[in-house]
This record gives structure tokens, sequence and C-alpha cells, in this order.
């Protein structure tokens, strides 16, 4: 130890063990440090030590310094081990030197072009036929000798890194010059206007004062729009809110297949009570149905055409001049009208058509009209239209071969006729007044013989009609007959499967030596019926009842 001591070296004796009083005492301090009673202990800087932290940490070991206080150094970064970075505000140059121009050449430069950074072979200036050594003209600036950046991890990755704060001034001045030509344009419009005596004084001012933050307020808040009430800093919209005594809308309809509800924006746009409620008895049928219905529509087709209006340079908009955008509308609207009329007029002008366009009215082309009927329980109308007059299947009020009246106009003697020309016979052609002197001319027995002829030849051909059906009947005896005798044939081969089906059994219980020669094969076609038979003998193996098949 005092060859150390000696040598300039601390000392390293160990420090001397402290008596049970001074224990006793040092530990209370640190009680009331850590209560908050006693000041806290100070390192060598002066800075307060917490006096939470253990001992190992704030103190010194005995065999590094005994001598020095408690601290906390050594737990902070140290400024000579710390990595030393480029700062925020350097960044390399860029450029040449414009303040200094050199004249003359100085010695050791560039013999090519004269500048003093490089040499001639690290030039990047086109070869001079003479070099700038022995003219001494166009002496070239010297370059920025560039500064090593030492960039940290932010650093790097800062993409506003080198940027001058001085370029964002020149695109406020340029946009102040903007404003200025705008504000002189319009000063220049109202003086025409004042001038031609469109505008009054009174109204002069009032439009200068209102349209200086014009176009600064038109669409720089567009979430600020009436009934939403939005803030930044809280991210809420006040139009989502809902009285508390109101019944929440996911509390309406309770099953989970109902219309969904949004618990973010609080929304239930579809009608909860599509199913079990009558529509006109609902309060609540969704945020659709406020949507879509009274004025909502019309003011959502004004904000479009007022957008649609903005962007082809029409100073409109819906909040600041709502009359002169519905007044704008309106013009669009009528001249919208007006061109589709003028077009419509000269394609059919050029092609043609027009009686095409004339069609009749709904209710005749469909059968169909919206007139409202109500009828009783027998039929009779209570409301509406009276009721039609019941026609028959049959067609009514049909002339034909030039008859005047239809048959069954004339009768006599029990028979029916045409009325116009008296001829009895149906079907006939009309011979009008002369048919009735002739008819009247001839006797009575001639009447009743033309008569009686017309019968037996509509008798006879009832008679046809008759035997034609009685041979289709016929036709059909025969196909029942045939019915018959597939089942007796289908009867017949059931049985001989049967007897088959035995016959194998028995063969197949013998031995193969004492069976008789080509006992189980077949010579003959089977016929349709036994094929029939066959499958309808056949067991199934996926036939549950199979098994009951053979008791």
């Amino acid at each position: 130890v005092s060859a150390a001591a000696g040598s300039g070296i601390v000392g390293l004796d160990e420090p001397k063990k402290m008596t049970r009083e001074d224990w006793r005492k040092k530990k209370e301090l640190e009680e009331q440090r850590k209560l908050g009673n006693a000041p806290a202990e100070v390192d060598e800087e002066g800075k307060d030590i917490n006096p939470h932290i253990p001992q190992y940490i704030s103190s010194v070991p005995w065999y590094i310094d005994p001598s020095k206080r408690p601290t906390l150094k050594h737990q902070r970064p140290q400024p000579e081990i710390q990595e030393q970075f480029s700062t925020i505000g350097e960044w390399y140059k860029r450029g040449v030197q414009e303040k200094t121009v050199t004249t003359k050449f100085r010695k050791g430069a560039c013999e090519n072009c004269g500048a003093v950074t490089h040499q001639k072979k690290e030039c990047f200036e086109r070869p001079r036929k003479v070099g700038a050594k022995h003219t001494g003209r166009a002496i070239a600036p010297d370059e920025h000798s560039q500064v090593q950046l030492d960039l940290d991890y932010d650093g790097k990755r800062d993409r506003w890194n080198g940027y001058d704060p001085e370029e964002h001034q020149r695109i406020v001045e340029e946009y102040a010059k903007v404003d200025l030509a705008k504000r002189t344009l319009k000063a220049h419009k109202l003086q025409d206007e004042l001038a031609s005596g469109k505008l009054d004084q009174s109204v002069s001012h009032e439009w200068e004062h209102d349209s200086e933050d014009e176009d600064e307020d038109k669409y720089a808040d567009d979430i600020d729009m009436p009934g939403q009430n939005f803030d930044s800093k809280r991210r809420i919209t006040v139009r989502n809110l809902r009285i508390r005594e109101d019944t929440a809308k996911y509390l309406r309809n309770l099953d989970p297949n109902s219309a969904y509800y949004d618990p973010k924006t609080r929304a239930m746009r579809e009608n909860p009570y599509l199913t079990g409620m009558n529509p006109d008895q609902v309060v609540y049928a969704g945020d659709n149905f406020a949507r879509y219905t009274g004025d909502t529509i019309t003011m959502a087709q004004t904000q479009l055409f007022a957008w649609e209006a903005y962007e082809r340079g029409s100073e409109v908009h819906l909040q600041a001049d709502p009359t002169k955008l519905e007044l704008l509308h309106r013009s669009f609207k009528v001249k919208k009208e007006d061109f589709k009329e003028e077009q419509r007029e000269s394609i059919l002008e050029k092609y043609g058509g027009e009686k095409h366009l004339d069609a009749p009215p709904r209710e005749l082309l469909l059968a169909q009209t919206e007139d409202y009927v109500e009828y009783s329980r027998h039929g009779a109308v209570l409301k509406g239209l009276q009721k039609a007059v019941a026609r028959s299947k049959y067609e009514e009020d049909v002339l034909n071969n030039n008859h005047t009246c239809i048959w069954g106009s004339y009768w006599v003697d029990g028979c029916w006729g045409y009325k116009c020309c008296h001829s009895m016979v149906k079907q006939s052609y009309c011979t009008g007044e002369t048919g009735i002197t002739v008819i009247s001319s001839c006797d009575h027995n001639f009447h009743v013989f033309t008569h009686q002829m017309h019968r037996d030849k509509m008798k006879d051909k009832k008679k046809k009609k008759k035997s034609k059906k009685n041979k289709k009947r016929g036709s059909d005896g025969s196909d029942s007959e045939d019915e018959e005798k597939k089942k007796e044939k289908l009867k017949k081969a059931l049985d001989a499967e049967d007897k088959w089906v035995k016959h194998v059994d028995a063969i197949m219980q013998l031995d193969e030596r004492k069976r008789p020669y080509s006992s189980l094969q077949e010579v003959k076609a089977p016929t349709e019926e036994e094929m029939e038979a066959f499958r309808m003998k056949r067991a199934r193996e996926d036939d549950p009842m199979a098994i009951f098949l053979g008791q």
C-alpha cells in the first residue's frame, strides 16, 4: 500500500468498521429520507440522489476510490464516450462561391480551368486548347469543400433534412401576389358596375366587406357542414349523439337477423321493423328513411349541381349563396329541357316518325285502368264505375254471307232463319228482298220440304261424327285388351322366374360332378316380360326390406 501511495495511486485501505451506534444513525437517516422528513443526499455535481436507489448503485466501491461521495454520474451518458452526430442545420454545400472571383492563375491550381480545389486529371470541364495556366483567362470558381456528415438514425431518415425554410417564403409570396391580383380584379369590376349604374353605392360597401374573406372560407372547412359540428380535439360528431330519454336503436328489435347497427358511427340504416309491424305505425324506420325522404333528395341534387358548377368555373356555393344557386339551378333545368326538346324536334324533322309517338292511351294498350271500383258480396257496385254488362263466351252480332240480320232473327212454324231474306238454311247466302218474294210465292209445302232436307243433312253429319267417335272408342278398347294380355304374359313370366330360381338353388346344392351338362345355360334370348320379371324378383343389397323377401 505504501509503494502504491508513493507512486501516486490512491490508497486502497479498507474502510473502517462502523460502530453499532453509527450504523443505527445511518439507517434512521435513510428511513427519514425515504419518508421525506430529511433532505435527500447530494452527489458531487449538486444533484439530489433518490433515497430509494439501492446503495450498491449509488455508492462508489472502496477499492475504486474510498474518498468519493455517493453519486449517479456513472449511470448517466458519458460525454467523452458518446458518439457525436451532425446537427440539424448542417448539410452539404450546393453550387459555387459567388462572392470571390479569381482573375489570376494561382500556383498549384488546375492547369485546365484554374480552380484550386482539384488538379488537371480530376477536372470535369472540357479540355481547353490552351489551359488557364498559360492564358490566365476564364478562371473557374473553386468548388465547395463538402463537409463529412455523420447522421444518426433519425437524421438519415428525415425527409426534410437539408430543406431550406426560406424556400417556403417564396410560396407564401406567390400566393400573396395571386390574392392581390384577385382583389385588384374585384375592385375594377366593382368600379365598372358602379360606373354603369348596375350597383348602388350602399350595396357596394357591403359587397366589398363580405367578399374580403369569401375565397378563404368558401371550401376551407368542408367538415363543418350544418348538422355535424365536428370537434377536432374530441373526434366526435354531434349529429350522432342522441337524447338519453330516447330508445337506443339497437334496442328497437332484439332479433340478431334484423337491421345491422354500427356501434362506431351509431347508425342503423335499414328499418328494424321490416316484419311484424305496420309501416304506418312505426316510430323509427331507419336512417335511410330520413335520408331519402322529404327535401333531402332535392338538397343532395342541388349540392351536386353546386360542385359541378364550381368545377366549371361558376362562383356558387350551397351555404354561402343559396339563393343564387337556386336561381342558377332552375335556369339550368329550363335550358336543359329546352335543349332536349330542340334535339327531339331536330331528330323528328330529320328522320320523321312522329306518327309513331302518338300512341293510344295506356288503358287501351294494356286493358288496365287505375279506376277504383268497390263491389258488394253479391257483385253489386258500391263505389266507382257501374258494373259492366255480362256477355256470353260466344261471338255476338256476327253477320256472315252478306246478311244484314243474325241467324235466329226470323221464326216461323217452329223453324229459325234470317229476317233479311227469310232463309231457313244456316250459313246460306243472303238473297235480300228477292228471296223474300220467291219464298212467299212458293207454297207452304215446298218451304217445309226444303227445311226438312236441310235437317236430314245435319242429321247425317251428326251420325258420321258419332261413328268416328265409336271407332276411337273401339281403338281404346283394343288398347285395353292389349294391356290385359301384357299383364297375363307378365304373370306367367313371374311364375317361370320363381321356378327357375328354385331350379338354380337345387342344382347349386349338388356336387359339380353330378350336375347335368350345361344345366345353368339358356340358349334363347329373354323376352320383355321375362326381363321385367327378372328385375322385379332381383334382390338388391341396398334394399332395407330385402331380408324379408324369402319369408
